[in-house]
Order: structure tokens, then C-alpha cells, then sequence
């Protein structure tokens, strides 16, 4: 086996800050990091060197092409590739070049992406924008190697269409909100920078088995599908020895995200059969975001190069552990200080005690936005059941942070913290070791672990940008109302344990470290008046709110007309997405399922005829056939009542009156349909049913 060194390979493929030094002018270099960290506007002179030793280097790596790396608000990835070949001469040679022109912006369509009516059909330019903050670097693939630029997308009139634009925004927002909070504490501060690190799950399955089910191919998740005999009940796939086929392929992601710079650290089988999870070192949530939509492009690419599929769906398979992106969010100063360090005695570290109550204060005020930041409709299926929090917001402090927080609720302050102690290991052959001072909870959707926060929500196809817009946005705003007060203080350590108090007794609704699964659990957030939004289009309705469009748009996070473009584009997405699966449910109905069906009950009345003509006791089989029959006339009925409604569907008026009848009408008539179906399943001879089952594409890989 091919050996591997890490240090030898992991970011060959990124013009990295080590890579601009190397090659670029110190004048001009030093005017780049000027324009980086300082805003100031880059000149096309400048541009230019920076271009062509950009150009150099990646056709050094063997690079045809260039494409501006965007965001919109599909989700997903765009790119518009174009040759690095200019004008052939006279002679019939021909010349590349890459200007700082093209490398500051690019011009691809404005009006075919979703913008929220903030484009119409007609207005067709858009802009991207180097992103300056996010290194250039080339991608390997069939097509060749390809100069890939990370960039913001606006519209002509200036709008952000996309992810970048607005994260970018809110970076600036938390770094001096932060600067201003923790400068009052005697620091000397420049910038704090949002640090994440996104805990990325997905399942893999044989691409030819894939191949056979259209709802894979059309939706990303299964349609119909009879639960395996064997599922996640014994909690053995979990960490479990990755099958060697698997291992492969894990290996060649890894090898392909450490040449881009992704510090991909972690990976492991999750829950459940076919799922796996892998995780990368801390990132600045720019970075990061990037990053991760690499990664998920990288899953893919991969998997197909090794005969699978790698499904990112939120819930690809009903009745195991759906699939999330854990956004782990922490701020760090220029000066490497982590805010959110509790240090080891939390109760005299007034800083952390006062961010911690003011990060309180922000998710408890904004939790219906937070929880619509994580809103997708693959994450409808998911949160609440297995293994996924539900989607009632609430804050996991753990028991030594909780102590603090009761002790200033009671009486303004705090003088202990509980301690970790010591486990007993019980054996003379293993040493005893010291235990943290809090456990952990798994149910909890914004827990504290450690000298973070892992927002667990984020489904596993989400762009991560979205609740880390939410997370910046909310806390800086926390941040500068305490600011605002401190800064007024006649007695600042008086003020700080006041306010400190304050936000506790105030917010201390939010906080939860029981079961997040339970019925009790839902019951008692209802009586703290938690809001519980189950379904995206409950959350999106959020972004209508007057508080929301008031809080982005006096940070320029996001104006009024951005805000209401995405909350568009939310229900729009929505209805196409439940439109797709309804239709496909059709066709795979009436093409497939319901002739196989037929197909066999006319062997089962054969079988009956025969058994009967020979004299033998057919009452079996003729109760089979009956059985069948039965499903049969109801898959057949509730067919005709999905194909109604889904035609009515797209009468309806568009945003959320569609949207909600899509969650509340064709949903429910697409899991009518299901009920039988999988019922039939259970029944039909294996070889009659026209698709693999959850068994053959979970446990067959």
C-alpha cells in the first residue's frame, strides 16, 4: 500500500499565504495583506501580478481552466469554467493569460439561480467577488485540473444572492461587537474571528443498487421502503471496524481534502447501518463554510470513483438515525484567547460568565430564527427522532455552568464551582483518571461542551453559513447592549455581575439539561413558552418578523429586501422539493410498484387455481392473495389522492399558502400512499419487487 505523509501533501494544491509570499513581490504582497485585513481596495496593477503568478502556479499543477467558486442560495456549489486561452496569433499559436481582472470578478447569470424576486427573468447580470480571506486552489477531477477562486455573488443592483456576502458581513459584525465587550475588560483586542468546526454525517451505498431506486436518484431519499430486519437496535455499527471497502474510500477523501488544506481529522461509522461521519481541526467560519462544501463535493466525487453513492439527505432511510452537520462555534481573539474558555474556576472569570449569559440572552430572544437558520426540508424528517434534537431551541450548559448560573439568579453572584472529581477505574491494570465536571448531552440542539457551543441542528446537506449568520448576528448584538451598559457603569465589576444576573434570571427559561427527547421534555418547554416550530415552514415565517428585520438590517447583515428574498426562496425551495417527491412517488407507483404487485397476485391466483385443481388445501395462498389485493385497491386509492392533491398543489397562491399545503395536504397524502406500500413489501416475493430493499442498500456495501 502507497504510503502517505501528511506534511509532504496536505495543502499542495492551495495558493497558500506561505506559496504568496514565495512568489509574489514583497511590495506587492504586503499590499494584498493590506487590502485583506484592512479592506483597502485592491488595483488592478496589483491584481494583475497577483493574477499571473496565480495562473503560473496552477498551470504548473496542470490547470486548463479557472472558475469563480460561489454560493447561491441552492445550497449547493456553482461554477462557470472558463480556458485560461486568449486570442490565437496569426500564426495559429495560441497564448494563455489570467488578468486581475478576472481573478477580482466574474459575470455569470444573476436571474437563473433563486433570488427571491429580487431578479427577474430578463435581468440576467450578476457579479462574483474574489474572497479575498479564502485561499485560491485547484481541483483534480475527470474533467481535468481547474483553478477554483472562492467568491461572494451579488446581483447588478448590489444585492447578496448567495452565503458569502452575508457571512462575511456578519463576521465584521461579532468581530467588533467582540473587540468592544472584551476591550472593557482591560484586553487590547484588534479582532475575534467566529471559529467552527462542522461535524459532517452521510451514508454510502452501492451505486448499482442506487441506480435501481428513483427515488434516490430524484429525491436523495427513499420514497417507500419496509424496515430491514435488522436496523440500528444494537448499536453496533457505531464506531464500529469500517469494512474494508468503506476504509478505501475514506482513505482517498482524506488524502484528496488534506492536498486542498481541509484538516480532516476525524472519521467513524455512526449510528446507523451505511453511516459514517467525518470531521475537520477548527476553521474561521469563512474557511470553514468553504471547506465544507468541499467536503461534501468530495464525498460525492469519491464515491462514485470507488462503485457508491454518498447520500447527504437528512433522513435517506425511515426508522434509523438521520444524518446532521454538528456546527461547533466558538470566538477567538487576534490574540488566541477562546471567549468562550471557561478556565478552571468559571465562577471568578467574570468575561467568560458575561458572554456566556449574553449568548443566553441572543438564543432565547432570536431561538425561532436560530432554529429557522437550521430549516430545510430534509430536516423535517429528522429532528425530534432518532438520535436528532428536537426542534425546540433550548441550551445545554452542563451541571458545573448551570450551579453558576442558579447561584446568580438567587443571589446576583456566584463563589463556587463544582468540581470534576475522579473515575474509579476498578482495576489494578488501568489508572484512575480525572473526570470533567459536567457530562454531555446528545439530545440537547445548543449544548456547551467545553469551550464551545455545538449547534446540532444543521442538517447534512446544509451550507453551514446559515446559522453561523444567525450566531454572529444575535450575539453581537448581546454583546453591544452590555457594552452599552458597561460603558455607562460608575462601578464596572458591580455592573458586570449585575448584568450578569439580569440575563440569568431573565433567560434562565432556555436552559435545559434534561432528556430533549421526551414527552415531558415538550410539554414543560411549552410551559416556559419555548417556541416549538416543527416544520420549515412554521420556522420560516420567522424572517417575516419585525425584530428579525430590524436586527439584520441595523447590523447590514442582511436589508430588508435580501431578508425577504430568502424567506421566498425558503417556501419556493420547499414546494419544489415536496413537488419532486410527490410526482416521483407517482411515477414510481404507477410504473413500477403497483404492476409488480399485479404481476404477482396473478401468480398468487395461478398458484390458487393449481393448488386447488390438484386437490390440496389452497386456503394459504388464497389468503395471501386476499391480503395483497387488499393493499393493493389501498396503494391504488391513495395514489388517486396524491396525484389530486399534488395537482392542486400548484394552483395554490405561491409562498407560504403553497408551502403550507404542501407540508399539510400533499405530505400527508405522500405518506398514505407509503403505508401500504411497504406493507406490500413485507408480503411480495423478493425477486417480484421492483427495487432493492433498506436491507440490500444498507448492508450490502
Amino acid at each position: 500500500m502507497e504510503k502517505v505523509n501528511i506534511p509532504e501533501i496536505f495543502a499542495e494544491d492551495v495558493f497558500t499565504d506561505a506559496v504568496m509570499q514565495q512568489r509574489l513581490p514583497k511590495s506587492v504582497y504586503k499590499q494584498f495583506k493590506k487590502s485583506t485585513e484592512e479592506g483597502v481596495e485592491l488595483d488592478l496593477a496589483t491584481a494583475d501580478v497577483i493574477a499571473n503568478e496565480i495562473r503560473e502556479w496552477a498551470i504548473a499543477k496542470g490547470a486548463t481552466h479557472f472558475a469563480h467558486l460561489f454560493q447561491p442560495l441552492t445550497g449547493i456549489t456553482a461554477e462557470k469554467q472558463d480556458s485560461f486561452i486568449t486570442a490565437p496569433k496569426a500564426d495559429g499559436s495560441v497564448l494563455t493569460a489570467f488578468s486581475g481582472k478576472e481573478l477580482i470578478k466574474g459575470e455569470p447569470d444573476g436571474s437563473s439561480f433563486p433570488s427571491g424576486g429580487l431578479r427577474a427573468t430578463f435581468e440576467a447580470r450578476g457579479y462574483t467577488v474574489w474572497d479575498t480571506t479564502s485561499p485560491v486552489f485547484v481541483r483534480h477531477d475527470a474533467a481535468g485540473t481547474t483553478l477554483l477562486i472562492p467568491t461572494a455573488f451579488y446581483s447588478y443592483n448590489g444585492e447578496a444572492l448567495d452565503q458569502k456576502a452575508p457571512l462575511l458581513r456578519s463576521m465584521q459584525v461579532i468581530s467588533d461587537a467582540s473587540v468592544r465587550l472584551v476591550n472593557l475588560f482591560g484586553k487590547n483586542a484588534k479582532s475575534v474571528v467566529p471559529s467552527v468546526g462542522p461535524e459532517q454525517e452521510y451514508f454510502l451505498v452501492d451505486e448499482q443498487k442506487f441506480l435501481q431506486r428513483k427515488d434516490l436518484i430524484y429525491t436523495g431519499r427513499t420514497l417507500f421502503g419496509a424496515a430491514a430486519p435488522k436496523g440500528q437496535e444494537l448499536d453496533d455499527h457505531y464506531f464500529g471496524t469500517i469494512r474494508q471497502r468503506v476504509a478505501g474510500f475514506m482513505k482517498d477523501v482524506n488524502e484528496e481534502l488534506w492536498k486542498v488544506g481541509v484538516t480532516s481529522k476525524t472519521q467513524h461509522n455512526e449510528v446507523a447501518p451505511a453511516q459514517h461521519e467525518i470531521a475537520p481541526i477548527y476553521a474561521n467560519a469563512n474557511v470553514a463554510v468553504d471547506q465544507n462544501q468541499v467536503v461534501m463535493q468530495t464525498l460525492k466525487r469519491v464515491a462514485c470513483a470507488h462503485g457508491m453513492k454518498a447520500l447527504l439527505h437528512e433522513k435517506p432511510f425511515a426508522g434509523v438515525n438521520g444524518s446532521g452537520k454538528h456546527n461547533n462555534w466558538s470566538l477567538v481573539t487576534d490574540y488566541g484567547e477562546n471567549l468562550l474558555e471557561p478556565g478552571s474556576t468559571p465562577h471568578e472569570n467574570k468575561q467568560f460568565l458575561l458572554v456566556l449569559a449574553s449568548i443566553i440572552k441572543a438564543v432565547d430572544k432570536y431561538a425561532g430564527l436560530l432554529r429557522e437558520s437550521a430549516a430545510d426540508p430534509g430536516n423535517d424528517h429528522r429532528l425530534g427522532a432518532n438520535e436528532a434534537p428536537p426542534a425546540i431551541i433550548s441550551i445545554f450548559l452542563g451541571s458545573q455552568l448551570e450551579d453558576i448560573i442558579d447561584q446568580y439568579v438567587a443571589k446576583g453572584s456566584a463563589n463556587t464551582s463544582i468540581e470534576g472529581g475522579v473515575l474509579t477505574t476498578g482495576s489494578t491494570a488501568l489508572k484512575d483518571i480525572s473526570k470533567d465536571a459536567t457530562d454531555r448531552n446528545r439530545t440537547s440542539p445548543f449544548a456547551f461542551t467545553g469551550n464551545k457551543f455545538e449547534f446540532r441542528m444543521v442538517g447534512s446537506r446544509d451550507s453551514i453559513a446559515s446559522p453561523n449568520i444567525v450566531l454572529n448576528t444575535i450575539v453581537a448584538e448581546a454583546f453591544d447592549e452590555a457594552s452599552e451598559r458597561l460603558e455607562k457603569a460608575a462601578d464596572f465589576d458591580k455592573e458586570v455581575d449585575s448584568l450578569i444576573a439580569e440575563y440569568a434570571k431573565a433567560h434562565k427559561r432556555v436552559i435545559f439539561n434534561g432528556d430533549g427527547y421526551s414527552d415531558e421534555w415538550v410539554a414543560e418547554a411549552e410551559r416556559r413558552g419555548l417556541p416549538n416550530l416543527k416544520s420549515i415552514v412554521d420556522a420560516t415565517e420567522v424572517l417575516a418578523s419585525e425584530d428579525v428585520i430590524n436586527l439584520f438590517d441595523k447590523y447590514g447583515v442582511l436589508t430588508p429586501a435580501e431578508l425577504k428574498a430568502r424567506e421566498e426562496v425558503k417556501y419556493e425551495n420547499y414546494g419544489k422539493v415536496i413537488n419532486i417527491e410527490a410526482l416521483t412517488m407517482i411515477d414510481m407507483a404507477t410504473k413500477q410498484i403497483i404492476p409488480a404487485v399485479i404481476k404477482y397476485t396473478k401468480a398468487l391466483a395461478d398458484t390458487v387455481v393449481a393448488v386447488k385443481s390438484a386437490g390440496a388445501d389452497a386456503s394459504v395462498q388464497a389468503e395471501i392473495l386476499s391480503e395483497v389485493s387488499e393493499l393493493l385497491k389501498e396503494a391504488k386509492t391513495a395514489l388517486a389522492a396524491l396525484k389530486t392533491v399534488t395537482a392542486q398543489a400548484t394552483e395554490k397562491e405561491e409562498g407560504v399558502v403553497q408551502a403550507r399545503f404542501y407540508n399539510e395536504v400533499v405530505f400527508v397524502a405522500m405518506d398514505a400512499l407509503r403505508a401500504p406500500v411497504d406493507k406490500l413489501e413485507m408480503i411480495v416475493d423478493k425477486e417480484a419487487w421492483p427495487m432493492p430493499s433498506y436491507g440490500d442498500l444498507m448492508f450490502e456495501v
